[in-house]
């Protein structure tokens, strides 16, 4: 594709139209004016409630404008002598109208998407019911909401070099209401015994530039070089550290050296969730600290009411050197009286699908959609290997897209490049 994409990824994997399991059932043609009598007293003597999907009644046109309408009588059974196992009643309702029964097929189970829905259809029509939750995107990007969606997707491309030879996860945190940046974060799962770590330490740290609305983020583009470094020497062999890639390995890796600064849990994801909390603990300094005796009860029955509920949620950070900072991105922004709880209403940008672990903690977070560029195919939480979004025991469910890279894009794009020679081998930091 020459154009960027951005692609929902459904709770359940989509099956192939040629691989969808069918079932038989038995069919008869009926008189149009005789369709209700037939359906009712069939809902009553043969209910299809393991095909609650599908339709009981089919309309075709046939030459010379007729209708013909098509009615399932029931579900056919097995065996060779398939008339011993019709119902009953349905055998004298045969009899009674004198239909002419025959065996069709229809899917088994619901569509999961529009595409599977339409396919359906071809068979026999089925029922098609869009995810419940409202979110903006299942159904489709505006222009403006696409064009942020790139930009702040090519800002966690830019952030996810390290510039010393080390492709790392990135991750960026932002306000959809106002096209801001919450927060931003790199793995941090390298040790520092090299310039090669610590290149990659320190350049994830550091905090990106905040926009306050739509018309500022056409600025992220102009800055951000999808290639190497914008130069037209032949770049530098890079390695991919992304940790949600390969997070076993890098738990089993022996610490070699004394530094604080490496651990194995430290994601991307991880690090900005972090630093989303050091910025609320630095904006509100009033809320969420042990001497707040508003974090009982009294801040769980506020929240069920309030539009912006207060977080009551202690949390502890090393990691809150960036609050000067935010507090200058913020000003001319609109004023928030209410802490808010954890992440929610935030989109993340990431530039692999997250690991497990990740995945799980943006459910504890709230988030409310998930971006991200590249596939994770060994350990992806959210369509590669598991599919966390649609586990229906969560108290939460966030909305997954994938945003597709122009081909053009893909092809000067260094970690596409990257990606795609290094998917079946990583190592993590070296």
């Amino acid at each position: 594709m020459n154009t960027w994409q951005i692609l929902h990824v459904p709770d359940k994997p989509p099956i192939p139209p040629h691989q969808q399991p069918t079932v038989n059932v038995l069919a008869s043609d009926i008189e149009p004016k005789l369709a209700n009598t037939i359906i009712r007293r069939l809902n009553q003597i043969s209910p299809l409630e393991i095909l609650r999907h599908v339709k009981r009644i089919q309309k075709k046109h046939v030459e010379g404008g007729k209708i013909k309408l098509l009615v399932i009588l029931c579900v056919a059974g097995d065996g060779e002598n398939e008339s011993n196992n019709i119902p009953e009643g349905v055998k004298q309702l045969i009899n009674s109208y004198q239909l002419s029964p025959f065996i069709t097929e229809v899917c088994q189970y619901a569509a999961t998407s529009k595409e599977d829905w339409e396919e359906q259809c071809k068979l026999w029509p089925t029922s098609f019911h869009p995810p419940t939750y409202n979110i903006d995107g299942i159904g489709g990007f505006s222009e403006e909401d696409s064009h942020s969606v790139f930009d702040f997707m090519q800002l966690t491309l830019k952030m996810a070099r390290s510039g010393d030879g080390l492709i790392v996860n990135a991750a960026v945190i932002v306000d959809p209401s106002v096209n801001q940046i919450i927060a931003s974060a790199c793995d941090q799962t390298c040790s520092l015994y090299s310039s090669k770590a610590e290149s990659c330490v320190q350049n994830c740290t550091k905090q990106p530039e905040v926009y306050g609305s739509r018309h500022d983020s056409s600025v992220v583009a102009d800055h951000v070089d999808v290639s190497s470094n914008g130069s037209h020497d032949e770049p530098k062999q890079r390695h991919i550290g992304a940790s949600c890639l390969n997070p076993w390995q890098l738990a089993q890796q022996k610490l070699q050296t004394t530094s604080s600064s490496w651990h194995p849990l430290w994601h991307a994801s991880i690090i900005a969730i972090e630093s989303s909390a050091a910025r609320d603990r630095r904006l509100f300094p009033g809320l969420g600290q042990d001497g707040d005796k508003s974090n009982g009860v009294d801040s769980i029955q506020s929240s069920s009411t309030s539009t912006t509920p207060t977080k009551r949620q202690k949390t502890d950070s090393t990691n809150a050197g960036n609050g000067d900072k935010l507090d200058a991105h913020t000003e001319g922004l609109p004023s928030v009286s209410a802490r808010p709880y954890l992440c929610t209403g935030y989109d993340i940008y990431l530039v692999w699908e997250p690991c497990a672990m990740c995945a799980m903690a943006l459910v504890h977070q709230r988030i409310r959609r998930i971006f991200y560029a590249f596939l994770n195919p060994h350990a992806g939480a959210l369509g590669s290997v598991h599919r966390l979004q649609g586990e229906k025991s969560l108290n939460h469910h966030y909305a997954v897209f994938r945003v597709v890279l122009p081909k053009e894009l893909l092809d000067r794009d260094e970690i596409a490049r990257t990606s795609e020679k290094d998917k079946s081998a990583n190592t993590g930091c070296q």
